[in-house]
């Protein structure tokens, strides 16, 4: 077992850890037992009763937090001709629509946080799959990533406002950032609220009850703290 800082101990002291709390609770402790010098991450952990490996139980969308995320996120967009001159216009951090800079993207020069392309443009992101596969940049049209050169604006303006994209992983976990423990615990709330209303909205067709089991909320390095996962069905607020 892995062994703990006097700071973490006295933060985890603030916490009962067999309580559930209510996600308001949760939300404020998490935030008032973050122990790092710089601006942690707050996160969100669901456990789920999903299955990865069935159709009917995906999980993969994103959502607009009214709050946004709390830092500066870099878009990078793969397009051509028109898009591309969208995605200038718009305020896009880099626009990958010559050879020079995906031979760089392909060295693995990654300063980037959203990957957004054209539909014309996929050939060329296909072959980026294993520098992008692995951590999650893969442009998907689910995910709200592919969009035709007249949305390009709004889908930049959106990633850099806090759109945030929550998917199943292989082990049936969901793991979400909400902000920064400096935001004021309403606004973190809010934010949370607006994630679990989007997830009870693209609830999978094959899940049964409430699939979502347990939900843990935590600051980067700081104890977790459960919260209800039934109150989102009630209807938070």
């Amino acid at each position: 077992m892995a062994k703990h800082g006097k700071k973490y101990l006295a933060a985890l002291a603030k916490v009962d850890v067999d309580k559930v709390y209510s996600a308001k609770e949760a939300v404020k402790l998490a935030k008032e037992t973050s122990i790092t010098k710089f601006d942690a991450t707050v996160e969100v952990h669901m456990r789920t009763t999903l299955d990865s490996r069935q159709n009917d139980q995906q999980l993969r969308d994103v959502v607009v937090l009214p709050h946004g995320l709390g830092k500066t996120v870099r878009v990078l967009v793969f397009s051509q001709g028109e898009g591309a001159a969208a995605a200038r216009a718009a305020g896009a951090d880099l626009v990958a629509d010559d050879d020079e800079t995906l031979k760089k993207l392909e060295g693995g020069a990654l300063d980037f946080d959203v990957a957004i392309a054209t539909p014309d443009a996929m050939g060329k992101v296909g072959r980026l799959g294993r520098v992008l596969g692995p951590r999650g940049l893969m442009p998907n049209p689910k995910a709200g990533t592919v969009v035709p050169a007249q949305d390009m604006e709004r889908a930049i303006k959106e990633a850099k406002a806090g759109r945030v994209e929550y998917r199943l992983d292989k082990s049936n976990n969901v793991h979400v950032s909400i902000g920064k423990a400096s935001f004021d615990a309403d606004k973190l709330y809010e934010n949370y609220v607006a994630l679990m209303d989007a997830i009870n909205k693209s609830r999978p067709s094959g899940a049964k009850g409430n699939f979502i089991k347990r939900i843990t909320i935590t600051t980067t390095m700081g104890p977790g703290v459960k919260a209800d996962p039934n109150e989102h069905i009630e209807g938070i607020g």
